[in-house]
């Protein structure tokens, strides 16, 4: 359940402030449109506007201004939008959610953020275990985006997995598995050899995956210039799993997970090199917002994740270099 959709039905009041009013001022801000704002908590649009208007009278300020149909909050608005979120997410998690979680009888539905390398490798066994055991219970999957924290700190998803590098300091994590990078590239390519040098390496083409609308780069490329290594990159994708289909036929080569290359060698033919400057494996890490820790379905769902990670293999079993 988001947030936003939680609207009290009595007239509950704190201190003269009706509760219900930061339902209201939640969707508010993060719906910034009256409309949709109403629509996410039921009321009608122009009991939403009775609700700003209680608002501003409560808080001394306008709170919101309009550009056109979008509300602009206003400086008083932006400070109170963090305490309310909390508030609000420590009522949904540490008292309305604290009923026992039964997973074969749960319909919950879980936003996972993540990317296409463990959406691939990782992800596609927790679905098959589930498909199982808690059938009715679903997934929203979705892209990592440019800012996780915010999607932490605003409850917006259930979970986060992504590089352990990455991670929030500010919310709970855990160790899901290790990776480590290779080199990778078509199979006729005949540059590519078991172990490249450092010039053989920099002086040939690169695919290369960034992420996001600003292509913000993934975690091989800040592995690689913290060791120095810069790539002439001659092609971005806007994802690892886009790589191998265009290696083949070229020369070009690309730095990919391990875990993925194997993913793809099952069915792309890719040839396997070591990197010229081995790098250190890395972690991939599960990551949820602070308040879902007493949650019972969120506890569960971390157990899950976990426990299929365990079953992994380490990806450097049965590697053939060169080949």
């Amino acid at each position: 359940m988001r947030v936003a959709t939680l609207w009290l039905n009595q007239n509950m009041r704190f201190k003269g402030l009706d509760l219900n009013l930061l339902v209201a001022l939640d969707a508010l801000m993060t719906k910034r449109s009256v409309t949709a704002a109403a629509r996410s908590v039921n009321l009608s649009q122009p009991a939403m506007s009775a609700a700003i208007a209680r608002l501003r009278t409560y808080f001394g300020d306008d709170l919101f201004t309009m550009r056109g149909r979008e509300l602009i909050p206003t400086p008083r608005a932006k400070a109170l939008a963090p305490a309310v979120r909390d508030a609000l997410l420590h009522i949904q998690f540490s008292i309305i959610s604290w009923d026992m979680f039964n997973p074969v009888q749960s319909e919950r539905r879980f936003r996972i953020s993540l990317s296409d390398v463990m959406m691939l490798v990782f992800f596609e066994r927790v679905v098959k275990r589930l498909a199982r055991e808690a059938p009715g219970v679903g997934f929203e999957l979705l892209p990592l985006t440019e800012d996780p924290d915010e999607l932490l700190r605003y409850g917006d998803v259930d979970f986060l997995i992504l590089p352990e590098l990455f991670a929030s300091s500010d919310h709970p994590k855990a160790k899901l598995l290790e990776d480590t990078l290779v080199c990778v590239g078509c199979p006729t390519n005949k540059q590519l050899k078991r172990q490249l040098s450092f010039e053989t390496y920099v002086s040939m083409g690169h695919i290369a995956a960034k992420c996001g609308r600003t292509l913000k780069p993934p975690i091989e490329n800040w592995l690689l210039l913290e060791h120095g290594l810069k790539r002439r990159i001659e092609v971005v994708v806007p994802g690892f799993s886009l790589i191998p289909p265009l290696l083949s036929g070229t020369d070009r080569i690309a730095t990919m997970p391990l875990r993925l290359v194997k993913h793809f060698a099952k069915t792309t033919p890719l040839r396997i090199a070591e990197l010229p400057l081995p790098l250190p494996p890395f972690a991939q890490a599960v990551q949820w917002p602070s308040m879902h820790n007493r949650d019972q379905a969120s506890i569960w769902m971390r157990e899950v994740l976990l426990q299929e990670a365990l079953h992994m293999t380490a990806p450097r079993d049965a590697v053939e270099y060169g080949s």
